[in-house]
């Protein structure tokens, strides 16, 4: 089902939104990661995990999901389809898997968010900083990003049947006598 211009516009502003925005998002969580590794300042520490907390639950998780909602609206609305692309599966499944990790990790930043609240200034030297999960999940956000931008051909077996499909939908409409 293809949408009018204006839908499919709107549409995909509401999705470059929330991808855009959760690679913003991203980047300033490792920033303060990266802050809370450095410092040797306990109260330095101790703000960049609320911190990263705080942005992961209240930032990160929301515009996830909703990248991953208007994705699949967008996929389910366009030419592209969900399953006529490889790209498009590899870039939904990417989006999902990081989804999944991202909703697993979060208690954990909460936990240690909590340790650096209680923690006395020694014991936050053990924290450090949370920098492989932002790492590798903003290397998976950018590359996301690239199949989006270049779309590398490739169709599925499911596409090149809807492609026939519509071939053979527009032949026999070419075909039919006037009446």
């Amino acid at each position: 089902m293809i949408r009018s211009s204006r839908v499919r516009k709107l549409a995909l502003a509401t999705h470059l939104t929330f991808s855009v925005g959760w690679i913003g998002a991203v980047v300033g969580y490792l920033a303060l990661g990266v802050a809370a590794v450095g410092s040797q300042d306990a109260q330095t520490v101790r703000g960049a995990w609320i911190a990263m907390e705080l942005i992961g639950w209240y930032v990160i998780v929301p515009l996830a999901v909703g990248s991953l909602l208007t994705g699949l609206a967008m996929s389910l609305g366009t030419k592209w389809g969900l399953f006529r692309y490889y790209w498009v599966l590899l870039a939904f499944a990417l989006t999902t898997l990081g989804n999944v990790i991202l909703l697993f990790h979060m208690p954990t930043v909460s936990s240690l968010a909590d340790e650096a609240r209680e923690a006395k200034g020694t014991d936050l030297d053990k924290l450090g900083g949370d920098l492989f999960h932002p790492s590798l999940g903003l290397a998976v956000l950018l590359m996301i990003l690239v199949l989006n931008i270049y779309k590398p051909p490739g169709m599925t077996r499911y596409g090149w049947h809807k492609q026939d499909e519509q071939r053979r939908k527009r032949a026999m409409l070419h075909a039919a006598p006037m009446l």
